[in-house]
């Protein structure tokens, strides 16, 4: 005998929002069981952190819709209750979700607009996922709209056929604006909330070339509609993909300088190409989601850093930047990885499998013991191209990795292990890469770039500032009327001596010194110089001798040799075209 399943309806009232609570109503009906048990997620797919979105819910109180008799319940773990559900079988749970954090994986709710991310509102129901849901929405004036990728089933009603497809459904509700636009014939929207200097005629347009550049690469669009929503905000910077939308935050007035501009394309190729890379073609890990807790994978390089190295290659391809404005923002790139000592602390593998306790919890020492798997990744994703484009002497790339990743394991979304992952790129490479995965995977061997480069013609070079000076390894910033040390590199000169982030500069050699003026002083010696450094270490003075060490790059250059040979001339075409 088949066991009756539960009906799920949720209904979310955001009546006054400048007071920043969603209010939630859950009827259960046809239960069959002695007891329930909600549980509420505490991370949301494609953010690897453990938020505890618990702490947000207020008021949890749960009756008998039958007889209106308030039930028994108990909050057994830091995001489950348990409900006495003993011949009840239809349960009313209401409760509120405190809403005011405004980035792509969080919830807002004001008097200009309600977002939420499922995640972070509902909860589930740990044996029934995978059963239908009703959702429907109260917007608090007439003229607000709702925008989601959930199938609409009634005014403000949508349907979702399990929690999966509520959690990766966000909903944008109120007075945006909707731009619509069609792409390979299928229907796409920009829904922007927020006042900037955005011009939405550009952005369509580029727009459309990421779509159809992305697309060409896989074969075809999974999706019937797609939309980008996109919140203006103040210095915001995110964004989280979702099978038929993405959600991006990005600072009001970036549209208009080119960098930002670029900055901004980059993010919508990004997200966009998540819809393949992630959404559908993920670790075995990441197959079925635990919400309950971290699901560690040590594949995020190439989830992420894949994908952040086709964010800077997609805009190239789709004619939006040239090839000067490519380097450029690899050479920036190459900078922060060379300039980040954890480089040589942590692997990118541990560094993908430790992303729940280090990427998103960074503090003033982060960049000493660790590297991000995006940054390094990206790397990683470049190498592996420039040595497939070698090895089969242009016949095939990265490109076809992803095209047969795409085949084997997205189009029917099962999960690859890192074995097969290795695999496919090996089948595409032509080669055993398990050397090249010794190194730098599940190592801290200083990345080759200009061996892997050279074949193309091209190389990275360290750049001196104008005005050289001796290195002393920290970063000094500005807090009010005090110099703070923000950041001390453990192996330099400043580091070896115990200054540390969070001292208070004082002078060098008996003068007072600021951010503004500490490159300008350090010109004044030489490399091997002892200079006397005062500061306030946890408020006592202290006077530190430190010998300075060698100059270091300011920073570092990706640029064509001057003399290409025929062969290097043939692989930097096949792999970037002529240049126009």
């Amino acid at each position: 005998m088949n066991k009756i399943l539960p009906n799920l309806y949720y209904q979310v009232s955001l009546e006054n929002p400048q007071l920043h609570l969603f209010q939630i109503t859950l009827t259960i009906n046809n239960w069959g069981d002695k007891q329930l048990e909600l549980k509420m997620p505490v991370w949301t797919p494609g953010s690897y952190l453990v938020r505890e979105y618990a702490r947000h819910l207020q008021d949890f109180n749960v009756i008998n819709e039958d007889t209106q008799d308030i039930l028994l319940w108990e909050k057994i773990s830091k995001n489950c209750w348990q409900i006495n559900t003993e011949n009840i079988s239809n349960i009313v749970v209401k409760y509120q979700i405190y809403a005011n954090d405004l980035t792509v994986r969080t919830n807002h709710l004001d008097s200009t607009h309600g977002y939420f991310n499922g995640a972070a509102l509902f909860f589930y129901i740990p044996e029934y996922q995978n059963i239908p849901l009703t959702i429907s929405i109260i917007p608090p004036q007439p003229d607000w709209q709702v925008t989601t990728s959930l199938l609409k089933i009634g005014n403000h009603t949508f349907s979702a056929d399990c929690f999966d497809t509520l959690v990766d459904s966000p909903f944008e509700i109120g007075t945006h604006k909707i731009s619509n636009f069609v792409v390979l014939d299928k229907p796409h929207q920009w829904v922007i909330w927020g006042q900037g200097n955005i011009q939405e005629e550009e952005i369509i347009k580029d727009t459309k070339a990421i779509i159809e550049t992305e697309a060409k690469l896989f074969g075809d669009l999974p999706y019937e509609d797609y939309f980008f929503l996109l919140h203006l905000s103040g210095s915001g910077f995110g964004g989280l993909e979702h099978k038929n939308c993405c959600v991006l935050n990005y600072p009001r007035f970036g549209f208009k300088k080119k960098d930002k501009y670029n900055r901004f394309i980059q993010l919508v190729a990004h997200e966009f190409f998540h819809l393949w890379n992630v959404k559908r073609i993920r670790p075995k890990e990441l197959e079925t989601f635990d919400y309950s807790q971290e699901n560690y994978t040590s594949s995020l390089w190439f989830c992420e850093g894949t994908t952040s190295y086709y964010d800077i290659l997609i805009p190239y391809r789709a004619k939006i930047y040239n090839r000067q404005v490519m380097f450029d923002l690899i050479s920036k790139d190459i900078t922060q990885y060379l300039f980040t000592p954890g480089r040589n602390i942590q692997p990118l593998r541990e560094s993908s499998f430790d992303a729940w306790i280090k990427l998103y919890r960074r503090d003033t020492y982060s960049n000493n013991n660790q590297i991000s798997y995006y940054l390094k990744g990206q790397f990683i994703s470049l190498f592996l191209d420039l040595l497939i484009r070698k090895n089969t002497e242009g016949k095939k790339s990265l490109d076809d990795v992803m095209a047969q990743m795409w085949v084997r394991f997205g189009v029917d979304e099962i999960g690859y292990t890192e074995k097969e992952l290795k695999e496919v790129i090996e089948e595409v490479a032509q080669t055993d890469l398990t050397e090249f995965w010794d190194l730098y995977l599940n190592s801290t061997t200083e990345l080759p770039f200009n061996e892997y480069l050279r074949p193309f013609g091209l190389k990275v070079e360290g750049k001196k500032a104008k005005n050289t000076y001796p290195y002393l390894g920290i970063i000094l910033q500005k807090e009010g009327c005090l110099e703070k040390i923000s950041f001390v590199d453990a192996n330099s000169p400043a580091g070896k001596v115990g200054i540390e982030a969070g001292d208070e500069l004082l002078a060098i050699d008996g003068f007072r010194v600021n951010a503004d003026l500490l490159t300008e002083r350090l010109q004044d010696y030489q490399v091997n110089d002892v200079i006397a450094v005062t500061i306030f270490h946890q408020e006592e003075l202290k006077t530190l001798e430190v010998t300075l060490g060698d100059i270091l790059p300011s920073s570092y250059q990706l640029k064509i040799m001057d003399k290409l040979t025929k062969s290097q001339k043939f692989l930097l075409n096949n792999w970037l075209g002529l240049d126009e």
